[in-house]
């Protein structure tokens, strides 16, 4: 489960911005994840609470934006949104050749603060 490595890193940068703003808890952390990111939403969150007791964000919540995936198609030029985790082909025309725009995103996005 990767999902540990990245809650540590998560747990360490939203303390490392907490405390250059010298706040002293967090009380919720926003995150930005694309379907396509592999990271599960569900997994992250438990373990971000495993890792959080005796931290300044001890009593944060995590708020998970999911964020679909989207491309634009180099082949009949749309751009396109789907609910799947993967696109193997672009929905408009069936062409393999798309750039994906959004949805890989693990981002850190908003930190509520005292």
């Amino acid at each position: 489960m990767h999902e540990v490595s990245v809650a540590e890193s998560l747990l360490k940068a939203v303390i490392e911005q907490a405390e250059a703003n010298n706040c002293t808890k967090v009380e919720k952390v926003i995150l930005k994840i694309g379907r396509a990111s592999g990271v599960v939403p569900e997994a992250l969150t438990f373990a971000f609470d495993a890792l959080k007791p005796g931290t300044m964000a001890q009593e944060a919540s995590i708020e998970v934006i999911d964020i679909p995936v989207s491309g634009r198609c180099h082949q009949c030029g749309a751009d396109f949104s789907v609910e799947e985790k993967y696109v193997l082909a672009c929905p408009c025309c069936g062409s393999p050749s798309f750039v994906l725009t959004a949805g890989g995103e693990l981002e850190l996005s908003e930190l509520e603060v005292n």
